[in-house]
């Protein structure tokens, strides 16, 4: 009798799906007109989101057949890459700048932001890493390998400079070394050189300085520093309930600055109100738990790591877009993923969904 392969969660890819394409309905709505104005073309912004949904889709479709086990091997590598994509972005002519930043390296007409792959690239090391031998895990010297793929990753990132993604390597790096056991005062020791690292970035940097006093005070400088945060507030605002309706947001015609990529949330709070925004949510959050679900019940260590690496990712970028948007957090430029306005970080999210599929279909989750 031929024993037919059990399904996985289903509702990992077509969660996924359905919120990229939720974002390309929000990336329009929210570029339109600033499309129409700088390019001449209002659906300038969407249809290179469009692309990428599309590219995205292939990319799941092929991760999500892929068995993910062959991936075990490929860590060091995927890192000696994005450590050299994010060396690439410094390098006159090939790195591309903007508003000041050097975040994206640029070929053909085509531009790639290696930080969106650094993230997995920490993950797919880590989980290899403590597959390999999982003792590893128990002394603090034998986890220092993961530790210095995270700092690497995280310098070559401030140096861009990009604090939200520098955040979001070394909350990833811990919540990973939580996940594979690491012991609490292990865990401590590199806690606590992390956090006191931020308030040296922000004094670092005069620009970081006047966004932390902007957060705790906007209306002292409402025309520089805290204009985007009270423009996102006013459009969270005035959504009220139930918003003002699809497509007749008033913050986009040139009030809120990146409407349709790190505040494309202020708009959907415009136009669909809170109850829009909680239903956004509660997607994002059940994408969430079918990931914390994959990990749980993976079938070996690696399929755990990767599983909890890929959800952690996902959970933190959607975490902090949120606190950021909603003047929780000091201000700093990190998308919603799958959501977001961004070709590099939609392909890359709905690929590693395919990855978590893939994880819960090798180990019988349906």
């Amino acid at each position: 009798m031929i024993k037919r392969k059990a399904k996985g969660d289903l509702f990992i890819p077509c969660t996924a799906v359905l919120l990229a394409l939720f974002g390309v309905v929000m990336v329009y709505s929210a570029s339109n007109y600033s499309a129409q104005k700088d390019y001449g073309d209002s659906f300038f912004y969407v249809k290179k989101q469009a692309v990428g949904v599309v590219l995205g889709l292939a990319a799941m479709v092929f991760t999500a057949k892929f068995n993910y086990g062959k991936y075990k091997k490929a860590g060091l590598a995927s890192v000696i890459v994005s450590a050299v994509l994010l060396g690439l972005v410094f390098i006159p002519g090939v790195g591309v700048e903007s508003y000041g930043a050097k975040r994206w390296i640029g070929f053909a007409g085509i531009t790639l932001q290696p930080s969106e792959l650094a993230k997995f690239s920490l993950v797919l090391f880590t989980a290899g890493y403590f597959a390999e031998n999982p003792d590893r895990i128990k002394k603090f010297r034998t986890i220092l390998p993961v530790v210095g793929v995270g700092v690497l990753f995280a310098v070559l990132v401030i140096l861009e400079p990009n604090m939200s993604i520098t955040m979001c390597i070394g909350i990833v790096m811990i919540g990973l070394l939580f996940a594979a056991g690491a012991k609490a005062r292990h865990l401590l020791l590199i806690v606590l050189p992390v956090v006191a690292a931020v308030p040296v970035l922000i004094l670092a940097e005069p620009y970081r300085l006047k966004r932390l006093s902007a957060f705790l005070d906007p209306w002292a400088s409402p025309k520089a520093e805290g204009y985007q945060l009270l423009q996102s507030l006013y459009a969270l605002g005035s959504g009220n309930w139930f918003g003002v309706g699809l497509f007749n947001s008033r913050q986009k015609f040139d009030f809120l600055p990146f409407s349709e990529s790190d505040f494309i949330l202020s708009v959907i709070g415009e136009e669909l109100g809170f109850i829009g925004v909680l239903f956004l949510f509660g997607a994002m959050f059940f994408l969430i738990y079918r990931g914390i679900r994959t990990a749980v019940g993976a079938k070996d260590l690696y399929g755990c790591i990767l599983a909890s690496g890929i959800t952690l990712v996902y959970a933190v970028q959607v975490v902090i877009n949120a606190l950021v948007v909603s003047g929780s957090i000091p201000p700093t430029g990190l998308p919603l993923p799958l959501i977001s306005s961004g070709n590099t970080s939609v392909i890359m999210f709905m690929a590693s969904f395919g990855v978590l599929y893939n994880i819960s279909a090798e180990s019988g989750a349906g």
